[in-house]
């Protein structure tokens, strides 16, 4: 009998192993999967005598694990290029938003839509995030922005799931803005949410956390404090939209309620930076917004750092304020914009891509015990997956649940 399912030989890997120095570099290594999982990983010439029901050579290609991308919201309706073109013309976010535009827009074309058409829309997104070696996608609500599309979206999102063999978590996030059924009525939209929504979505099991849009066009801190009360009190774990357009004490919000991430930051202050640190919650850095909002202000990176706060980066692929379903091109807009090294750019998208999501325990890293979702690159350093600009060099990308 094959004491391996899979054996990878002739590699060169990159574990990213948080113990390990730099890229957690193997030169000549092998790796072993049974059951889904990583069963031994190291220099080739110490791999212990066994068999395997497969073997492969990968020719000196290089194996990472595979990428996380962990803040999206790919599942809507419609698009909002007008109103992309509106920005360029110097419409602020804001201004559109007040007009009844922005979310709200997409709103209207989500709601209309059936759950097969918003199926069929997300699925090439889905696929686009595979071609580059994603494996794990977390996928928000916040375009029904009422019990009944709120739930149409989560139960599309885990749909996705189930047909593209992709790992889809799923975040409620009905507090994104407030619906215009409750215009002005913000406290009662909140009662909603806690009283039917949330209960409904925790008892079928549709979400994996819950999330927020703390901010003066959204939601006040004390509104989504009362929200975070109830997600935690059916077991939810938390992450918010934290300091996008403002301090609005986000990350200290955050932190309070045990956050998984917040996500932005760009005017997070020292006192969010340390309150994050000291919950452990991870910084999710979404440069596509950043670059398509024209932001000017960039997310306290520095202060990240020196509080070892965990950054990650996400696509955050939306219609809206980041219309692009490619983490390769968050890693790179990250290396630019907010001066993020190679080695945090793909940290940012495996291994605390995967704490931000609650999931560091199963993935994002290549260690014994660790799912084998698993990238193989044709590169000739790990480095080179955030200095190229839309070049596939994705060879092949194994999914634990397939092997």
């Amino acid at each position: 009998m094959a004491q391996w399912d899979l054996l990878l030989t002739d590699a060169r890997v990159a574990t990213l192993a948080a113990d390990a120095p730099d890229y957690g570099e193997i030169s000549e290594a092998a790796l072993a999967i049974s059951d889904g999982s990583i069963a031994w990983i190291g220099p080739q010439a110490d791999l212990p005598t066994g068999s395997a029901a497969s073997t492969r050579s990968v020719a000196g290609q290089w194996l990472t694990p595979a990428l996380i991308d962990c803040h999206t919201h790919l599942v809507f309706g419609g698009d909002r290029a007008q109103e992309f073109e509106q920005r360029l013309q110097g419409v602020s976010y804001e201004e559109i938003a007040n007009a009844g535009g922005g979310i709200l827009s997409t709103v209207r074309a989500t709601r209309a839509a059936s759950a097969d058409e918003l199926f069929d829309a997300a699925l090439p997104r889905v696929q686009a995030l595979l071609a580059e070696g994603v494996a794990t996608v977390e996928i928000k609500s916040g375009y029904g922005l009422d019990v009944e599309n709120e739930l149409k979206m989560l139960e599309v999102a885990r749909r996705l799931g189930e047909s593209s063999g992709m790992t889809i978590r799923t975040t409620l996030l009905a507090a994104h803005t407030v619906p215009p059924e409750f215009e002005h009525q913000a406290d009662k939209y909140i009662d909603l949410i806690c009283g039917e929504l949330l209960p409904d979505v925790a008892e079928r099991k549709l979400a994996d956390a819950v999330d927020a849009y703390c901010e003066t066009i959204a939601f006040s801190a004390p509104q989504v404090a009362r929200l975070f009360r109830t997600a935690v009190d059916l077991g939810l774990p938390v992450k918010l939209h934290a300091d996008q357009l403002s301090d609005g004490g986000g990350a200290e919000l955050a932190a309070h309620f045990n956050a998984l991430s917040a996500d932005h930051l760009e005017y997070t202050s020292s006192t969010g930076v340390n309150a994050m640190a000291k919950a452990g919650a991870v910084a999710v850095l979404l440069p596509g917004a950043y670059l398509t909002l024209g932001e000017t202000q960039r997310p306290p990176v520095d202060a990240l750092r020196e509080r070892k706060v965990p950054i990650a980066v996400a696509s955050d692929c939306n219609p809206g304020t980041s219309p692009t379903c490619s983490l390769r091109n968050a890693m790179m807009l990250a290396s630019r914009l907010f001066a993020l090294t190679p080695l945090e750019c793909l940290a940012g998208t495996t291994r605390e891509a995967a704490l931000a999501l609650g999931l560091a325990d199963d993935r994002g890293t290549l260690e014994v015990g660790k799912r084998a979702d698993i990238a193989i690159w044709n590169i000739g350093h790990p480095r080179e997956l955030t200095y190229w600009m839309g070049t596939p060099q994705l060879a092949d990308l194994l999914l634990a649940d397939t092997i």
